[in-house]
């Protein structure tokens, strides 16, 4: 009787699904079969058991349970003839995996078909052997294997050393089983069995570094062999590819070579002169030589090859850079960009052409050609690969233009020589993609500019050439702002012009429109706005004649919506009608920026993951070089010189159980000291930028960032007769303010060796004993020079912190002259616990760094 012969046949339940209409109706149909192949199941029913797990298999594909019907697979694979088994095998492959426990059931039948002496139910169960193998499975079955490998049929060979795949994989330790019958299939003519031989080893290569010793002294001379057979044989209709010899063969074996050759000469020497052939001779005209041509530059790169030879590769990577194929420039580029670092100058030759990949059309391969240029760029190829970004960034599309801007600020940064050409460039590309330029970009370009004088007049001139035609870029508005506030005396004056520029008159009035328009613009930001306001104060003091335009334009922002806005025009104001004696003093010309705090910055905002090692953590550090009254706290967000949207400074967190933090540890300074003043009386000028008040402000302004040079200002004695004055209404007060009597504690010497002396000087506050004033004095024991003089301390939990920048970094020799620098320290646990302090002091005696670190636990009491 014809099994399919049923009523119920399987066409018949394709059929009937795919006329249904809705997934209700499919649900339905499903269910009715499931419902029969369950009956059927429960009855034994040994006829139509076939017909019922093919019908599961479809069932399966489109996503319902059926479990149900797993042991029916085990029934048919026991089974004596081949159909039975045929379905048995592919629905066991299908319904089940190597997580199924049921799945040990199977494992004497898939031995005895191993042994079967039909070579077609053989391949049955090495096909779903090597689908579903687990590791048990593998370790039993394993020698079975190892005997078919060395089968007479083809057939055979291949489907146990794909099998062999699937062992090794699973259970590593059976490599070397494996490893001579793997090397005896290279020998074999057919090249499906060689493909499959050639992924064998290349397996056996990855699991055991024994296996890989042994394949390459046994099997480099075979594959020679099949690259000059298979490069050299003729048209064969049967492997053929696009007038290719079977391309498969060709990159499996270039894999296994790149693998055998890796930091081995004496191998890469053998494979030389076939990867030059292979190299040379492949056409390139189609996909399938294209193949081929990559995997053996792939080859080429990954060995001990050749100078002469990897060139020859990267020449290949250049004309794939041509290829009309997306795919093929893209595999290219990431290609290059690992040869760039093993052949720089052989790269360095398709320069021309990298850069007309980034300008392609398709996105990804952009990105990538842009990647590319980064890593080709040095100190003799910048100026003319920046000219080339810059052109482009004009004209490249708005998603582009924030990688690529980047990109080029970075290039620029990086590379640059001469601080001229470093402005110019990054104007131009404030000009072009202003708003793509990130914060610290334009942070680091003022830095520059303020520690230029002789460029401060080339700058402010050309920002506000910029400003007339690219005040929509937000980035450009606020360095020209900023450049206006503080050199705008040198745009009107034309002060320190360079031979290049040409002249160009600007009265106070144009100077003063510029920061009004920034104002006034629509686009512009609250960041940008504050700058404004602030230049214009500075402007006030500079340009008298406009000093009532200006003071209107402050009023006008009054009644600001904008609390930031509001309180400043208020300050202002204040400032301009009623201080007039302190306003020239108070409107200073920023102060140069010290490099080596903007240095410091910089490296500790990249190191926001501390080292919980206190040893490497102190010696990584040991080669920075810190200025005196920095203190180092990478978890406390640095206070950014120009960052006005720092809404929020989190309290310093310790990580740290000991008694003293780690020199160089977190939490040195909280977020009432990070980058403030102590507070030493109420001075006019504290009281305006509030700074030294008991609690701070989330919002830190410009004006309190410039007036207080980053956040550190530098400690004087007030006098006696200051007077405090509201700076709202002007009324003063007829309270004399004194913070600090005179010293009441003994001093004491902090440290001493054979070369340096510190001594500790104490001064209370009266109205507050928690907080201590020390002078610290450094005296040169020693008859060398000290340069680069830093002082660094760290203090338990309980206290806090605050250093002074020092009166110098140059400690002459034999005591001549002190170092003098003020801590500020606030005992939180004041009269409970005393203070304690550990110190190190970095200098450099005839440009050797010297290093000394201790620890002061003599402090008087009461402190």
């Amino acid at each position: 009787m014809n099994p399919f012969s049923s009523p119920t046949r399987l066409r018949d339940m394709i059929r009937a699904i795919r006329a249904c209409k809705t997934a209700a109706e499919e649900r339905a149909v499903v269910r009715k079969e499931c419902a029969a192949i369950r009956s059927a199941i429960s009855e034994n029913d040994q006829f139509f058991r076939h017909r019922n797990l093919a019908k599961l298999m479809f069932i399966h594909m489109l996503g319902y349970p059926t479990h149900f019907g797993q042991l029916e697979c085990l029934k048919l694979i026991a089974a004596v003839d081949f159909p039975e088994k045929r379905i048995g095998y592919l629905g066991l492959m299908l319904l089940l995996d190597e997580r199924q426990e049921v799945l040990m059931l199977v494992t004497n039948s898939l031995k005895q078909d191993l042994n079967h002496s039909n070579q077609y139910i053989v391949g049955l169960a090495l096909c779903a052997l090597g689908n579903i193998c687990s590791a048990e499975m593998a370790m039993d079955l394993a020698p079975e294997v190892e005997r078919l490998l060395l089968s007479r049929d083809q057939n055979i060979k291949k489907k146990a050393a794909l099998c062999s795949i699937r062992i090794i994989r699973k259970v590593s330790d059976l490599a070397e089983n494996l490893m001579s019958p793997a090397a005896l299939l290279l020998k074999e003519k057919h090249h499906g069995v060689l493909i499959a031989g050639v992924q064998l080893c290349t397996d056996l290569c990855k699991v055991s570094a024994s296996v890989l010793e042994y394949l390459r002294k046994t099997c480099i001379e075979r594959l020679i062999r099949i690259l000059k057979d298979i490069s050299n044989s003729s048209y064969s209709l049967e492997y053929d590819i696009a007038g290719i010899v079977d391309p498969f063969l060709h990159i499996r074996v270039l894999k296994l070579m790149r693998i055998l050759g890796q930091g081995d000469a004496d191998s890469s020497d053998y494979m030389i002169d076939i990867l030059a052939q292979v190299a040379s001779k492949t056409e390139s005209k189609k996909n399938a030589g294209n193949a081929v041509l990559y995997e053996c530059v792939e080859t080429i790169m990954g060995i001990e090859s050749t100078s002469g030879l990897r060139v020859l590769a990267i020449n290949i990577l250049g004309r794939f850079l041509s290829n009309h194929d997306n795919n093929i420039r893209y595999v290219a580029l990431n290609m290059l960009m690992k040869a760039v670092t093993i052949e720089s100058q052989a790269v360095q030759r398709h320069r021309t052409t990298i850069l007309e990949r980034v300008k392609d059309s398709d996105a990804s391969i952009q990105k990538r050609a842009l990647d590319l240029v980064f890593l080709l760029v040095n100190e003799t190829n910048v100026k003319p690969l920046t000219k080339e970004l810059i052109d482009y960034l004009e004209v490249s599309d708005q998603d582009f233009k924030g990688d690529l801007t980047a990109k080029i600020c970075s290039i620029v940064d990086k590379f640059s020589q001469e601080k001229l050409w470093y402005t110019d460039q990054m104007f131009k590309v404030l000009c072009l993609a202003g708003n793509y330029v990130k914060d610290d970009v334009w942070h680091a370009l003022i830095f520059a500019i303020s520690n230029a004088p002789y460029l401060q007049g080339h700058c402010v001139r050309s920002l506000y050439k910029a400003f007339q035609t690219y005040s929509d870029q937000q980035t450009l508005v606020q360095v020209a702002v900023w450049c206006i506030g503080e050199y705008g005396e040198m745009l009107v004056d034309n002060v320190k012009v360079l031979e290049m520029e040409e002249p160009m008159t600007v009265t106070e009035s144009d100077a003063v429109d510029v920061l009004e328009t920034s104002l006034k613009n629509c686009s512009s930001n609250i960041t940008t706005q504050s700058l404004s306001l602030i230049a214009l104060l500075k402007l006030s003091s500079r340009f008298p004649p406009t000093s009532e335009r200006i003071r209107e334009i402050i009023m006008y922002h009054k009644g600001s919506v904008v609390l930031e806005l509001q309180q400043r025009a208020i300050e202002f104001n204040s400032i301009i009608q009623r201080h007039q004696n302190i306003k020239s003093s108070l409107l200073e010309r920023m102060p140069v920026l010290d490099e080596m705090t903007y240095i410091l910055k910089k490296a500790s905002t990249s190191q926001a993951n501390v080292s919980a090692d206190k040893t490497s953590k102190s010696n990584s550090r040991a080669s920075l070089k810190l200025p005196n009254g920095v203190i180092d706290a990478p978890a406390t967000p640095d206070l950014d010189l120009l960052d006005l949207s720092s809404d929020d400074n989190p309290a310093n967190a310790s990580s740290s159980n000991d008694y003293l933090h780690d020199l160089l540890g977190i939490g040195l300074t909280n977020t009432e000291s990070t980058g403030i003043a102590p507070s030493e009386g109420t001075d006019i000028l504290m009281d305006l930028l509030s700074i030294g008040a008991p609690t701070v402000q989330n919002d830190i302004s410009v004006s309190d960032a410039v007036s207080s040079n980053q956040g550190i200002v530098p400690a004087t004695k007030p006098s006696s007769t200051t007077q405090v004055m509201d700076l709202l209404d002007g009324t003063p007060t007829n309270t004399k303010i004194s913070d600090y009597q005179k010293p009441v504690h003994p001093s004491i010497i902090a440290f001493q060796s054979n070369t340096l002396m510190i001594t500790f000087t104490f001064t209370k506050q009266a109205d507050d004993p928690k907080v201590t004033q020390i002078q610290a004095t450094f005296t040169n024991l020693s008859s060398d020079a000290y340069t680069d003089f830093v002082f660094q301390a760290a203090v338990p939990k309980f206290i806090q912190l605050q250093l002074d920048p020092a009166s110098s970094n140059f400690l002459p020799a034999n005591s001549n002259e002190e170092i003098t620098q003020s801590l500020t320290v606030t005992n939180t646990q004041h009269g409970q616990k005393t203070l304690a302090m550990r110190m190190r002091i970095a200098y450099k005696v005839n440009n050797q760094d010297k290093l000394e670190q201790g620890q002061v636990n003599n402090f008087p009491p009461g402190l």
